[in-house]
């Protein structure tokens, strides 16, 4: 009898266990969206405790990221200017375009890693992934929605997120709050380390880069000066600074440095255009040139902060996948990390604000080509995987 006692005893504790180990899961605080070695080389994470990452919010937020109907007229999504086949930017064309073709004077930054940042946008504009999706949802060259409510009532007349914000949510209708809470989570989860780079650097592979990406390293650090920005900590590296410099790039539209490089870029390349998801054709550069519009008057951070000691600052972006998500520059100007180095290589574009570190390199063709094959071992190695889960989402979204 003491024996089916302790059996009954023991029962009841691994079942108590089981449940708490089911409620823990459905809470979200087990929730792992990536894992160690993909994030091999980056820091960790602060998740904001009102909004813990749980595998329905993100799944819902992915969803949201993908869906066309969020527009006022149902044709734009998130991933729209954050394509996942193109590095999540658009890789055609310079800046991206919104709503009935309406134009931006920007391109579209990568969401690769933005969990990580202090500043959104290239003017950081914004500090919160909560609420950097209001602007998109309401301005005219984006998502073009009249209100928030308007969105809103959209999204709760959809029979296919009938339930997904109440699973999410604990059974909480979708609000403003919930969409923002939810497409920061799924965004959160765009973590993508463990590049060749970190193998070597961090994980103390010796293999695994050759000596031209080695002394492109060399370079990066010493000679080209490029970590005084795009910097590497000891146990990690974001490759930015989170601050913002001038350049010179988009000083002035008759940029004669930028100029001089896109004509010598038309000369040298084509580029790929995406004309359905994993089919491409390479295009002429001159063609893209053909194509563009004047571009937009641009004085950077001034226009969030009015500070003049702001004009034509922009924040500094990571170099994580930096080989994925041309054009460069915070105005597309540049299609190929070949004219990036060239610019950088000859001082930038002068102007009495430009950063002092913005000097001639000096650097020969064989170290510039060096440099280039170093910024191509920064992609992470778990790229394709979230290409191909963020291309199913998208696919499954309902066709308005």
């Amino acid at each position: 009898m003491r024996v089916i006692f302790y059996l009954f005893i023991l029962f009841m504790i691994v079942a108590v266990l089981y449940m708490a180990v089911a409620l823990l899961n459905k809470s979200g605080n087990t929730y792992e969206p990536y894992s160690k070695e993909d994030a091999l080389g980056l820091p960790a994470m602060t998740i904001p405790e009102d909004n813990p990452l749980t595998a329905e919010k993100v799944a819902l937020g992915r969803k949201l990221f993908m869906d066309r109907r969020l527009s006022q007229n149902n044709t734009i999504s998130c991933a729209m200017c954050h394509v996942p086949e193109q590095g999540f930017v658009v890789n055609e064309i310079a800046t991206a375009v919104g709503l009935e073709g309406r134009t931006h004077k920007r391109n579209a930054p990568t969401i690769f890693n933005v969990g990580y940042y202090k500043h959104l946008f290239h003017d950081g504009r914004e500090f919160s992934l909560e609420n950097q999706i209001i602007g998109p949802l309401l301005a005219e060259n984006e998502m073009g929605n009249p209100s928030i409510g308007f969105v809103i009532e959209k999204i709760n007349s959809f029979p296919d997120y009938q339930g997904l914000f109440e699973q999410a949510f604990d059974g909480q209708k979708a609000n403003l709050e919930r969409v923002n809470l939810a497409i920061a989570s799924y965004e959160r989860t765009m973590v993508s380390g463990n590049s060749r780079f970190d193998q070597w650097y961090f994980g103390k592979n010796e293999k695994a880069l050759n000596e031209r990406e080695i002394n492109g390293f060399r370079l990066f650090s010493g000679k080209a000066n490029c970590i005084s920005c795009h910097t590497i900590n000891k146990d990690s590296a974001l490759f930015t600074d989170q601050s913002f410099h001038n350049t010179g790039a988009g000083w002035s539209r008759n940029n004669k440095v930028l100029s001089n490089l896109v004509k010598k870029e038309a000369s040298k390349h084509t580029f790929p255009v995406s004309l359905a998801p994993g089919i491409t054709v390479e295009v002429a550069n001159d063609h893209f040139d053909k194509a563009s519009e004047t571009p937009k008057n641009d004085v950077g951070r001034f226009e969030v902060t009015s500070n003049p000691d702001d004009s034509w600052l922009y924040k500094t972006p990571s170099l994580r996948n930096i080989e994925l998500t041309a054009p460069y520059m915070h105005d597309g100007s540049l299609r190929t990390l070949e004219s990036v180095v060239d610019f950088y290589n000859v001082g930038g574009e002068d102007n009495p604000y430009k950063d002092q570190r913005m000097v001639p390199l000096g650097l020969t063709q064989e170290e510039k080509a060096d440099l280039v094959a170093f910024m191509n071992a920064l992609t992470g190695s778990n790229v394709k995987r979230l290409e191909k889960e963020a291309r199913e989402a998208y696919f499954e979204a309902p066709v308005p």
